[in-house]
């Protein structure tokens, strides 16, 4: 195929984009390499990524210490089924998870994406019960203005109102649904901001397999920041009424929170923990789902006699080499200091914003950034605008929004904060 236009033409007239219309399409713009924290596109520009490929490419892109390991791993095999047979970078990652996280959380499932990881958590949870013989736990709880991926299962516990899934209503699973908190992170606590997760616990807790919540920050349903004393409430009462409790920590997780993993803000452990996205490092989709002694071994003890679960690229080992990597720059640690810088002059550069008339709410907690406007945003003006400040960031609803790599600089950073302000003004 000749030429960018007609590439661009043909990916308009035949590729459907996330989130976007086939009939008017919004432009695409042909990234041709990346680097750092840039994204070379093919007609000349240079765009700072603040988004870092949706949460993902927390080091950068093109790193050496992850290409060194790719090139590495794909000279002695890219993949090898996981049924009966193990390696390396399955072992290590594993190992390196364990490490990482709470002690409690011993055994390690490896899943696809992070959608994936949420689907095999609440299997998980529902092969739990029916292996204790309680098989009336089939429905979960979690809170308004969630997400948690696109595929059914995680769409049935997504917000079943505001979020991209309302139009299957009547398809999905019919689960429960308390008030999302209104307490922020960093005001006063509240106990009333729990009443309506503690009523419908106890109400239905012979009915739910596990409460599932992001915890201290909400990702796409609204990118809304919570207490921890919120999340602290939830795992009693979990703990109090025998319910299993899943985190979602596929966004959060690996120190975009300001902590490694936000559960560490209300100082509890999960039964199960998601994680995916930044677990690579943007190289390749891959996800984990971590659980405990008591959850392995009831699921295994069922009729089955295993976790009814196995995808064909499960502990990919490419995939692996490549998270085991990532986790070795996380452990260096310097993406504490990197997190905090970032949630300083988000705060200098943002708080300010809160001010102008269009501007609903400005919210910040570690490596994010977000501005909530009163109205939604125009998609189509605001990448031209990007396009033209040598930013790119992915506005959605009435949220503009940054999740930069953690390598970002602060004159990168002004940048990304400045065309934020851009973009406001002209909604």
């Amino acid at each position: 195929m000749k030429g960018l236009r007609q590439k661009l033409l043909y990916d308009s007239r035949h590729i459907w984009h996330p989130y976007t219309s086939m009939i008017s399409p919004l432009p695409c713009y042909h990234v041709k390499s990346a680097s750092g924290v840039s994204l070379q596109l093919s007609s000349g520009e240079t765009l700072i990524d603040g988004m870092a490929s949706w949460w993902s490419a927390i080091h950068g892109y093109n790193h050496p210490h992850l290409n060194k390991a790719a090139h590495n791993q794909i000279d002695k095999m890219s993949h090898v089924m996981f049924g009966g047979i193990t390696h390396d970078p399955a072992i290590d990652l594993c190992k390196q998870l364990l490490d990482m996280t709470d002690s409690n959380l011993t055994k390690v499932f490896l899943a696809d994406s992070g959608s994936v990881a949420v689907e095999v958590a609440l299997k998980m949870a529902m092969q739990y019960w029916h292996s204790k013989g309680e098989k009336q736990r089939k429905r979960f709880l979690t809170i308004k203005h969630g997400y948690h991926g696109d595929t059914f299962g995680a769409m049935g516990i997504c917000d079943p109102v505001n979020s991209m899934h309302s139009i299957y209503t009547g398809y999905l699973p019919q689960n429960l649904f308390a008030e999302a908190p209104h307490i922020r992170f960093g005001e006063q606590w509240d106990e009333k901001d729990i009443s309506s997760f503690k009523a419908i616990l106890e109400r239905n807790s012979k009915e739910i397999a596990a409460v599932v919540i992001e915890p201290i920050l909400q990702g796409a349903g609204g990118m809304r920041m919570y207490h921890p004393q919120y999340l602290k409430s939830v795992s009693e009462l979990c703990k109090q009424h025998g319910v299993l409790l899943i985190l979602d920590e596929i966004a959060t997780g690996f120190g975009r929170t300001g902590r490694l993993f936000a559960y560490e803000h209300a100082g509890i452990c999960p039964d199960i923990l998601c994680l995916g996205k930044a677990l690579t490092g943007g190289y390749l989709t891959m996800s984990a789902v971590l659980t405990n002694d008591d959850v392995a071994e009831t699921v295994s003890s069922g009729e089955s006699g295993c976790f009814m679960h196995g995808p064909t690229f499960m502990a990919n080992p490419l995939a692996a080499a490549i998270a085991s990597a990532s986790l070795e720059l996380v452990n260096e640690g310097n993406w504490k200091t990197q997190v905090k810088s970032i949630e300083d002059v988000l705060k200098l550069g943002l708080n300010p914003l809160s001010d102008h008339p269009k501007v609903q709410d400005v919210r910040i907690l570690g490596g994010v950034g977000v501005i909530e406007m009163k109205n939604p945003v125009d998609m189509a003006r605001c990448q031209k605008a990007l396009i033209q400040s040598g930013v790119w960031l992915r506005p959605f609803g009435k949220l503009i929004y940054t999740i930069p790599p953690y390598i970002v600089s602060k004159s990168e950073l002004l940048k990304i904060i400045d065309t934020m302000g851009i973009l406001v003004d002209i909604n």
